[in-house]
């Protein structure tokens, strides 16, 4: 299932994020079809299209809007880079200890403190990945929770033109010189290299990310009240009115 969303609200702060389709499967076809499908004059009228790393939504979004800038969205960016960090920690603790994370290992308890933003961190996390890193054997850990942590600050930083320079200094650093070890590392570094133009868009254009939350948490809501739905048509039916922007119409008499 492949989410369209209309994220114009949160940019010009008029409201949440509008959910415009839901279209079964997640292909390039796919997408090219839905945007044959939508008037030129609503084409034209893209400027931007925020997606997550697929490579086919940005085939097809180069092909149907040649003239719309493409971003990768910071929340599938941070979330490339945790899945690394949560391979590396499961790697390594494979390797120290020979089964995966249990109740007492350090690294396992710590998998929830990795993901938390250094500006963030309590006393008692610091003290726990202290200690985690203190250990030798752990040092692919703590080197992929560096690059976590950087993308983390970088989208963070309030002037985005600032936090553009330290990004592009963390796609610098993970593209070139990454040792064989740091599998990855240098696997992340592959995907920030084809699209580091994408990433670093977002700096340009404050406000194309973030969009979709509304509008998720308002379907994570549907799910719990939706099990019935079977059929696929009544369900996009469902969505569409819960995070389509239309309850406040439909609804207008009770505020």
């Amino acid at each position: 299932m492949t989410v369209i969303i209309d994220f114009t609200p949160i940019r010009e702060k008029t409201g949440p994020a509008r959910l415009l389709d839901m279209v079964e499967g997640r292909s390039k076809q796919m997408l090219k079809q839905w945007l044959a499908g939508r008037p030129q004059a609503w084409l034209n009228g893209v400027e931007v299209v925020a997606m997550n790393g697929f490579t086919g939504f940005k085939t097809a979004t180069a092909e149907r809007l040649p003239d719309a800038a493409p971003v990768m969205d910071p929340f599938h960016v941070v979330r490339l880079a945790g899945d690394g960090l949560d391979r590396c920690r499961q790697r390594v603790q494979q390797d120290t200890t020979g089964h995966r994370g249990r109740t007492g290992d350090p690294l396992y308890r710590a998998r929830w403190t990795l993901h938390t933003g250094a500006d963030l961190l309590t006393d008692k996390h610091q003290t726990r990945l202290n200690a985690v890193f203190a250990a030798e054997e752990h040092v692919d850990v703590e080197a992929t929770w560096g690059i976590y942590q950087r993308i983390v600050a970088a989208y963070r930083e309030p002037n985005k033109q600032k936090g553009k320079q330290p990004m592009q200094a963390v796609i610098n650093s993970v593209t070139a010189g990454v040792p064989a070890a740091l599998t990855e590392i240098r696997r992340l570094g592959w995907t920030l290299k084809q699209r580091a133009a994408d990433v670093l868009a977002f700096f340009d254009r404050p406000g194309t990310s973030n969009g979709p939350t509304e509008t998720i948490n308002g379907l994570e809501h549907l799910c719990g009240s939706a099990l019935e739905f079977r059929n696929l048509t009544n369900y996009i039916a469902r969505s569409l009115l819960e995070s389509g922007g239309f309850r406040p119409r439909l609804h207008s008499q009770l505020r």
